[in-house]
Formats: structure tokens, sequence, C-alpha cells
């Protein structure tokens, strides 16, 4: 591999140390490597990183010198919901559920964008707004409409009691 001489390999090793992405700490190391007369198969052995990726950080050295190293912006697809919206979503969420249902499930949700806010996910879309905003996929345990907490609270405190007055040949599980 021809790399060129823009650094000297001191320069490129203090560069290194001195770099605080260690991704590209790294990308400067293998080019120093390089500058030194190694291999390409012999820096894929060195630093486990793919053949072509190593060839690619030489090119943009050779073409660019340090700055072809640093990682390029990626721009991505778009969010559908945009940042503006996220609170009055954050809201409808929080409001719970309409009705007799107890808890909001993906579809009720992808509803609730579609209605309010005119905008289609896929289910899985949905989870994953909902983790990025925050939201867990975890839900109470369900709770009998004439469950009286009271009498719960109360068992639960003497609930041992009771085992004492159980006969010896009653096994108990543990």
């Amino acid at each position: 591999m021809t790399v060129k001489k823009r650094h000297t390999i001191k320069q490129l090793l203090q560069l290194s140390k001195a770099e605080k992405n260690k991704r590209i700490a790294v990308r400067i190391q293998t080019i120093a490597l390089a500058m030194q007369g190694l291999t390409c198969p012999q820096l894929v052995e060195m630093t486990g990183y793919p053949r072509r990726t190593i060839q690619r950080w030489v090119a943009k050295y050779n073409d660019e010198s340090i700055d072809g190293l640093v990682d390029k912006s990626r721009t991505g697809r778009p969010v559908k919901l945009s940042v503006d919206k996220h609170e009055q979503f954050c809201k409808y969420v929080d409001a719970g559920p309409a009705g007799a249902t107890a808890t909001l499930y993906g579809r009720d949700i992808q509803q609730i964008l579609r209605k309010n806010f005119g905008i289609v996910y896929t289910l899985d879309g949905v989870y994953k707004l909902l983790h990025r905003l925050g939201y867990s996929c975890l839900k109470p345990r369900p709770r009998h409409e004439k469950a009286d907490p009271l009498i719960q609270e109360e068992f639960k405190k003497t609930w041992d009691k009771g085992l004492k007055t159980l006969p010896k040949s009653t096994p108990i599980s543990e």
C-alpha cells in the first residue's frame, strides 16, 4: 500500500495519542503502521479490521490527510413525528386509554398517531418511537375491580399465622 508522506510516523503517533475519539485514533495508528511498510494482510491481522476498510482509510488519508479519517455526518431518514410534537404526543400517551381498556397497546398508539397527527407508523416504528421518548413496554399488573387494597394488606401481614393452624400432615411447599 502506498501512503502519501503528509506526516511523519512520529507525528501520526502523537496525533493518535492526542485524539479524543478512539475510532479516529485507531485509524491514525493504522496509517502510521502502513507508513512503516506493513502490508494490508498484516494490518488486517493486527487490527482486526477488514482489508477493504483499511484500504479505504489509506485512500482517504492520501486524498484529505487526517480530515479524511473523520466520520462524515450521515443524514438518514427524517423522523415522521417532529420534535416539536413530542410533548403533545406524550400527553396523549400519559393520559392513557379512553373507555374500558386498562392499557394502551401498540395498535392504540398507531391510532393516536393517525388521528391526531396524520402520521402512519408500523408497530415496530411505534415501539421504537416510544423507546426514544423514554417509555417502556412494561405494564402494571392487572387488578380486579372488586379488589380491596386494605384487605389485601391485612392478609399479607397475617397469612403465615394461618399456616400454624394446619395439621402436621398437610404438605407445605416453599
